[in-house]
């Protein structure tokens, strides 16, 4: 079971997705706590100032909207980053390697080998099916 478990993490894309999530939760921090110092009293500013800038109360109970506002930024922000830094670039790696620009990740000799066993097999089957049927034999 403990082996099992070991070789489930040790896959490379384990890592490599565990890594992506760290770095993302730190980018993350480093984005809110820049809207937080510096666009957060902004959007109280343009709102009036004083104590209540960004709020309002209803019989007693503050709505923040000026927190909501900064969340808001803080997603856009980091959505914007995630796409033009991580999917952008590999959509355009996908198209120049579907276009033949660019050459695709090696297979390994395992991958390689296995499909010319594959393709050898199905010639056999297909040579096989054609003498059969040039030979009026009857299909099985």
């Amino acid at each position: 079971m403990l082996k099992g478990f070991k070789d489930f993490l040790m896959r490379g894309n384990v890592i490599d997705l565990a890594v992506a999530v760290v770095v993302g939760a730190a980018f993350t921090a480093v984005v809110t706590a820049f809207t937080e110092a510096f666009l957060k009293p902004l959007i109280q500013l343009v709102s009036g100032g004083g104590e209540l800038a960004g709020s309002f109360q209803v019989n007693g109970v503050t709505f923040d909207w000026a927190s909501f506002v900064n969340a808001v930024i803080t997603f856009v922000i980091t959505a914007a980053v995630v796409y033009f830094l991580v999917v952008l670039p590999l959509k355009t790696i996908q198209e120049r390697r579907q276009r033949g620009e660019e050459s695709g990740p090696s297979e390994s000799d395992e991958v390689v080998l296995l499909t010319e066993i594959r393709d050898l097999l199905r010639e056999g089957r297909e040579s096989e099916a054609a003498g059969r049927h040039a030979a009026g034999g009857a299909p099985e």
